[in-house]
């Protein structure tokens, strides 16, 4: 029988491997000039000015939470389609998390969060989904609270002039082996702010080496960056033929914006189904495709039944099914997945 599709498989190539390796030879592999390069190429690709690289994503979070001045018993707005790991950097700060549901581009409600300020919310995280940005910047911009907005998942989309970066004060990315830019691991954090990055360098250097990224991690990263365009290109290219597969049908839904000014990075491939995941789940396994829940580890993923809630989520919440998407797939493998999502139900 075939080997089964991978749900997913890290973007490494053997030369990538090449920087690494210097990095060794250099005999410079700790926090180093390589981390500030690194820091450097990802501020610029963000439009920022500068910021810190780290070890570790739960750093990165409280951190940007500390810089903002948020002090324990405070409340930070977050949608309920982000992280579960922000539980636990929230946690660690004693700070609150005020869950918020998602509006029709799967950002958290700006509406409702205007009418609850009055509960003690002190800042907006803004987690932007499987590959998705806001389609304007204004309405965050009016909300007169600092935002921190997490580009892991957005990096190389462009909604008309919205890009990753362009609403956070602080931008947070981790850079973990399925991020797209990836270092095998750790978070970097940016800003355009001075006081605000003078703050996370401190921060950093209090307790450096032990929090920065080393430079054997952000040899990899650089060139990650470098290679960010054509990686991008190869991952929405397959997006567009599994979205084609699904309209073509059009029994289900695919998670994620049609407008035709949004340029998706392809960081993955969910559908809405109506049956059951498992089921979902289970018939992509016969066709040998490795399938999940898009948000079995999102903050929101216990209140899939709280349609009184958190209205806009819950389908998302519930029924998102994610397939391969990555840019090591076969042609084989592609035919394979969108075999599979042309038969959703």
């Amino acid at each position: 029988s075939m080997a089964a599709v991978k749900f997913q498989k890290p973007a490494l190539f053997r030369k990538d491997m090449d920087a690494v390796l210097q990095t060794m030879v250099d005999e410079k592999i700790g926090p180093g000039e390589k981390k500030k390069l690194f820091v450097k190429s990802y501020a610029t690709y963000c439009k920022k000015k500068d910021g810190v690289a780290l070890r570790s994503f739960i750093d990165a979070v409280t951190i940007s939470l500390k810089v903002l001045g948020l002090q324990e018993g405070d409340c930070c707005a977050i949608s309920v389609l982000s992280p579960e790991i922000y539980s636990e950097a929230f946690r660690r700060s004693g700070i609150k998390p005020y869950l918020l549901d998602v509006d029709s581009e799967m950002m958290p409600d700006l509406a409702s969060l205007k009418d609850n300020l009055d509960k003690g919310i002190k800042a907006l995280l803004l987690f932007e989904p499987m590959g998705l940005l806001p389609s304007s910047i204004t309405p965050y911009k009016e909300l007169g609270l600092p935002i921190i907005e997490d580009v892991t998942q957005s990096v190389g989309s462009k909604f008309g002039d919205v890009y990753p970066g362009a609403i956070g004060d602080i931008v947070i990315s981790s850079t973990e082996e399925d991020s797209i830019v990836s270092t095998a691991g750790g978070a970097v954090l940016l800003s355009d702010n001075e006081e605000y990055t003078a703050l996370m360098k401190k921060e950093t250097s209090d307790y450096s080496p032990f929090i920065e990224m080393a430079d054997l991690n952000a040899a990899l990263g650089i060139v990650q960056l470098e290679k960010l365009p054509s990686v991008v290109s190869r991952r929405s290219t397959i997006w567009r033929i599994y979205q084609d597969e699904v309209l073509k049908r059009n029994r289900v839904k695919v998670f994620g914006n049609g407008s035709v000014d949004f340029e998706i990075n392809g960081y993955g491939f969910s559908c809405i189904v109506n049956e059951r995941p498992d089921e979902t789940i289970a018939l992509a396994l016969k066709y040998q495709v490795t399938a999940r829940k898009t948000f079995s580890k999102a903050i929101g993923s216990k209140y899939q039944d709280r349609f009184d809630k958190y209205p806009k989520a819950v389908p998302a919440l519930s029924r998102a099914v994610s397939f391969p998407l990555y840019p090591f797939l076969s042609q084989s493998e592609i035919s394979t997945v969108q075999k599979v999502v042309g038969i959703l139900r």
